[in-house]
């Protein structure tokens, strides 16, 4: 068992969002000693994983919320929440294709502003085709510009 300072150092989350978790009923398996003091075991531990990659991937709180009911409603939502897996999946995939193709536009322009520094002006690097490019450059700017 943790104690809530212990689970907030873990998962580096305030006291106060464990506090609010709690609260909006999405720790399902949290429980209280004798005293009232929330004591976090590994059940609570693997839902606070799944609460925080659910908000990473773009949840809000109430559609968490809905996920954790249909959690307690047993093997007949498994269906349900399949299909909201699956489309947090398609969604950090589509995401994560338009961050790639915004990185490779940046690496291309470092270093297009690495060869304008070199020369102190931006003259021959502006002029510059992508056939003209090293190859692992010419690349980062084919994909920026798909």
């Amino acid at each position: 068992m943790y104690s809530i300072g212990e689970i907030s150092e873990m998962f580096n989350l305030p006291i106060p969002t464990l506090r609010f978790y709690d609260k909006e009923g999405l720790l399902l398996d949290l429980e209280r000693d004798s005293s009232g003091i929330r004591k976090f075991n590994d059940k609570t531990i693997e839902a606070l994983r799944v609460i925080e990659c659910l908000k990473k991937s773009g949840m809000q709180i109430k559609e968490i919320k809905e996920f954790i009911h249909w959690c307690s409603l047993g093997d007949k939502t498994i269906e349900k929440r399949k299909a909201m897996f699956l489309a947090r999946k398609e969604n950090i995939e589509r995401e994560m294709k338009e961050l790639k193709k915004a990185l490779n536009m940046i690496k291309y322009k470092c270093w297009y502003y690495d060869e304008a520094l070199k020369d102190g002006t931006e003259k021959r690097v502006k002029n510059i085709t992508p056939n003209q490019m090293p190859n692992e450059i010419k690349a980062y700017y084919n994909e920026a510009h798909k």
